[in-house]
């Protein structure tokens, strides 16, 4: 028998959870498998140890290993392997046999025992909806306010009735009009409306016999009687090639549910397939979005059946784009819907040539603090549409109204989408472009659903007050803008009609304009596995380490393509716009690959403006936060521009903002700058000078720098002795004068423009030379501080003049009264002008021991000056002595780790996992291992985290190495995917 071979989707789909999902992927290599093959439908492997089988035809799944899950990683290993790479037809061995599934006896049931059954339920049922009918009435005749103060209670209490009675559909039909009571705007249209819809399923259900038999069966669905599946398949089936237009997971209480929708290539016609399961099973994934299914369906009876079974499967296929149609006809159809079933929630819809709508011509942005108006360049809520050729538009549900991935993906112009129609809009599922599919991504909050009510006032007033203290008498109301002559009958019979009628009537959008479409790309794609790895890295849950780990693989990403060239695919361009507004440090990267289609989106929100180049009109019109977006864009493409920017409107900026401004000049910081910063110490504001003040002491060319070098000569003399060593003589200044003052000199460390300490290390000890609070001798008082804030600005250029070397000039502080003020007046310059060699002398003697004695935190920073080797050797150090800082100076280690400080990782993960001592090792060195380890050494870890699970099982000292194996499997295929 011909298997079709799953995909990488299908695969994931089926994990029990993210977790499995990745340790599966990570045991998707051939080199984890001694052995392999697939014999019919079974799929077996042995994995180690373990012997692993697949029934395909279930799925069922076998496995040796203790996992209770279902199915585990190892069967999941087997299939991402069999679905990447395949496997060799080999018979399979006796264990991995599963036993034959059980038959149903063809016996006929016995007709009499079916029959009394048939009956006792109907009498239930016509019981359980007498007494829903005349609960309705009541709520109606006391009126809705009634019930917002009587609360839950009375609905959850109705519910119970009705499932005693076997009405469960109905039972949650009730349950969910109590949570609408009192609850948002418009709730008594919302409850009237669904209590119109249950008084018409009641009178439907006591008019059952007289009904034709196909609303008879969609009266009885409604209410909740089954229907078997082996009546489903008795009945006719409906041959075709079956497009997977998108699916859609909820969860109600404790059922979880899928709705995945199809559509006949030849036939035209939808269908859904509708799965449940309980938490912690799986759903069924055989059937994934974005493929073609030969197969044989047959319906659920109904007037408008949809909902329908797989009857026979002969394989799937890549998609093929459907032909979809206008939004007219598409509203068409979702009348004809309503008016063969008028309890139907949504439809499903494959309309053609729309485009997103663009925002309103003439609208504005608030206008800023000092009255400014601004133009429109961001997407205003109420533009969410989608337009068709022919000027229609559908309006967005919400968690969808901002589709900045149909924007991208389909680049402004027309494409086909499939989705969900409802009252509440249009649910997208997927776009067509280009022939290619992409999925909707999950939906998001983005405001309240903002539907207006439905149905007459005069109705709804009656309602409210109560028919018992206001009759209501029919009479022609207003619905949809029509006349409508209500039937004869109770106020929710009246309700219900109406409601059906507005909705049916619905009418397309009119008076919006699709947005404009994007330029043409000039550069190539990048290659399609590279992009679905992109979708992956960008989607929570989808990657090993979740968003911890987004930031590493998004910028090993972004160097593989920009080494490769290339641009990203359009619907990623989103999220990646996103991360790179986030991640700064990404923004020049993500800048190459963006290609014409990320500028032109750009161009559409404010949040991702800083990918456009600069636009100096707006910095006299934009709020502070835009300047100092715009600023930030200009400095990174052209840092002149930007200081002239700043420049312009110097005197008339508030001081906050200047503060802000000259923070952003430390990007691309230069001495062409240093004018402005000189001007900058002359400002009233504090906040201004000590921005200043920062810069400048990273330019050691600049006047400031050459003053504080003057000041440093005067304060630090070399005696040179014929005899014994040279000593520095060291006379701080006694007094500040006003040009000191101007500099940021203080009288003492408390009153100072920067404390003496650098901030942003660990508060403790620990590590090689931590010294505590200081070591040699100190001299304390304002000639000491003084003494180092002058030395820290200096350039450190200058002490060359003293000694051939950092660690000479060092040596000749030793002993000095003022070896303390002059050793971490070096250290912060050191790390102010990112001075390596000074950095390490500091840090690290010439024999590889501690340097002198500095505060921690100064220390800690100077580690992020040190070169690679020099830091490594600390790490080394660190882990030897099992410091528990040592996964902090592992984070400051750029660029993958040398094959010394892996294998000594590695060697501690080993040990840590086994040691209740030092089981915090684990934690620790594994998540800055997932960016550190070399991909090489995938392989190594994903050994060793099978040993692991053979030998402790999944545990929580465990899960992080299977985890980072997971993720050091998931950059080694990234690597192979951009060739």
């Amino acid at each position: 028998m011909s298997i079709e071979r799953w995909s990488v989707e299908q695969v994931r789909a089926i994990a029990p959870d993210p977790v499995s999902a990745r340790a599966g992927q990570g045991l998707g290599a051939p080199s984890q498998w001694s052995a392999a093959g697939l014999s019919d439908a079974v799929l077996w492997g042995i994995c180690r140890t373990y012997q692993v089988a697949v029934d395909l035809d279930g799925p069922r799944f076998k496995c040796s290993c203790p996992s209770r899950k279902t199915p585990c990683k190892h069967a999941l290993g087997l299939l991402f392997r069999w679905a990447t790479v395949g496997v060799p037809d080999a018979a399979a061995p006796e264990w991995a046999t599963f036993p034959a599934r059980r038959v149903k006896s063809d016996a006929p049931p016995d007709p009499v025992a079916a029959a009394k059954r048939q009956a006792v339920r109907a009498d239930r049922v016509a019981a359980g909806m007498s007494e829903l009918g005349r609960w309705l009435d009541d709520q109606v005749q006391a009126g809705l306010a009634a019930a917002e103060r009587g609360g839950y209670d009375p609905f959850d209490e109705m519910a119970a009735r009705l499932v005693d009675a076997q009405a469960p559909a109905a039972a949650a039909t009730v349950r969910r009009l109590g949570g609408l009571v009192g609850s948002g705007p418009h709730w008594a249209d919302r409850v009237l409306g669904e209590m119109g819809l249950l008084r018409l399923l009641v009178d439907g259900h006591d008019r059952l016999d007289e009904l034709p038999s196909g609303l008879a069966a969609s009266v009885r669905t409604r209410i909740g009687f089954p229907t078997s599946t082996s009546d489903v398949l008795a009945g006719p089936r409906v041959t075709d090639r079956w497009r997977v237009l998108g699916r859609v997971d909820a969860e109600d209480g404790n059922l979880q549910s899928r709705r995945i929708w199809l559509h006949g290539a030849t036939t035209g016609r939808f269908a859904l397939l509708l799965s449940f399961a309980a938490p912690g099973q799986s759903l069924p994934s055989d059937v994934v979005p974005g493929r073609d299914l030969d197969a044989d369906l047959c319906f659920y009876p109904g007037t408008w059946p949809l909902r329908a079974l797989i009857a026979d499967r002969r394989g799937d296929f890549p998609l093929s784009a459907p032909t979809g149609v206008p939004i007219a006809a598409a509203l068409s159809g979702w009348a004809a819907a309503l008016a063969a079933e008028p309890w139907r929630p949504d439809v499903p819809v494959l309309l053609a040539g729309v485009r997103p709508a663009a925002p309103r011509p003439g609208d504005q942005r608030p206008p800023d603090r000092a009255g400014r108006h601004r133009p429109a360049g961001d997407r205003r809520p109420d533009d969410d549409w989608l337009i068709d050729e022919a000027g229609d538009a559908l309006p967005l549900a919400a968690g969808f109204r901002h589709p900045w991935w149909l924007i991208a993906a389909g680049g402004g112009r027309p494409v086909t989408v499939a989705g969900e129609w409802s009252p509440a809009g249009l649910r997208p599922l997927g776009v067509w472009v280009d022939g290619v599919f992409v999925a909707a991504p999950e939906q998001t909050f983005d405001g309240p659903n903002r539907r207006e009510p439905e149905l007459p006032p005069d109705l709804l007033a009656a309602a409210l007050v109560g028919t018992a203290r206001r009759p209501w008498t029919p009479a022609p109301v207003a619905v949809g803008g029509r006349s409508l002559d209500l039937p004869a009958g109770s106020l929710l019979e009246a309700a219900g009609s109406a409601l059906v009628y507005r909705r049916a009537g619905v009418r397309p959008g009119a008076g919006h304009r699709p947005i404009e479409a994007a330029p043409a790309e000039t550069q190539p794609a990048l290659p399609w596995a590279a992009g679905e790895r992109l979708r992956r890295i960008l989607t929570l849950g989808e990657a090993p380490f979740g968003s911890t780990a987004t930031p590493i693989y998004l910028a090993e990403w972004l160097r593989l393509a920009q080494a490769r060239g290339g641009r990203a695919p359009g619907g990623r361009l989103p999220g990646l716009l996103d991360q790179a507004t986030t991640h700064e440090d990404l923004r020049a990267a993500v800048a190459t690959v963006a290609g014409a289609r990320g500028r032109w989106l750009a161009g559409m929100r404010d949040k991702w403006e800083w990918l456009l180049p600069a636009k100096p009109s707006s910095w006299d019109t934009g709020t502070a936060d835009e300047r100092v977006a715009l600023l930030h864009a200009t400095r990174l493409r052209d840092p002149d521009a930007g200081r002239r920017l700043i420049e312009s409107t110097w005197e008339a900026d508030p001081a906050s903002d200047r503060a802000r401004f000259l923070a952003e000049l430390g990007h691309g910081l230069s001495l062409a700058d240093a004018t402005l910063l000189e001007r900058s110490l002359d400002d009233r504001n504090g906040a201004v000078r000590n921005a200043g003040l920062e810069l400048l002491r990273a330019l050691p060319g600049s006047a400031w720098a050459g003053r504080m070098a003057a000041r440093a000569r005067a304060a630090v003399r070399l005696e040179r002795r014929v005899i014994g060593r040279d000593r520095l003589v060291v006379t701080p200044p006694e007094e500040l004068d006003a040009v000191m003052r101007r500099d940021g000199l203080t009288p003492s460390s408390g009153s100072g423009a920067r404390s003496s300490s650098s901030g942003g290390g660990p508060p403790f000890g620990g590590g090689p030379a931590s010294g505590g609070v200081g070591g040699g001798r100190r001299t304390g008082g304002a000639g000491a501080h003084r003494l180092e804030e002058i030395v820290a600005g200096t350039p450190l250029v200058v002490w060359a003049e003293y000694a051939k070397s950092p660690a000479a000039m060092i040596e000749l502080a030793r002993g000095d009264d003022f070896e303390d003020s002059l050793v971490h007046g070096w250290a912060r310059a050191a790390i102010d002008q990112r001075d390596a060699a000074w950095a390490s002398a500091l840090v690290l003697n010439d024999n590889g021991g501690e340097g002198p004695a500095l505060r921690h935190i100064v220390r800690w920073d100077l580690h992020g000056v040190l070169p690679a080797t020099h830091l490594t050797r600390i790490v080394l150090d660190y882990l030897v002595r099992r410091d528990y800082q040592v996964s902090r100076l592992l984070t400051q280690l750029t660029g993958e780790w040398t094959d010394e400080l892996a294998t000594v990782v590695l060697t501690a993960l080993r040990h840590g996992v086994r040691s209740d001592q030092d089981a915090w090792l684990v934690h620790e060195l594994c998540p800055p291992a997932i960016g550190g380890l070399p991909t090489r050494y995938a392989p190594r870890v994903a050994q060793l985290a099978e040993e692991l699970d053979h030998e402790l099982g999944p545990t929580v000292r465990t899960r992080p190495i299977a985890e980072l194996a997971a993720a050091l499997a998931f950059r080694q295929e990234m690597h192979q995917e951009f060739g």
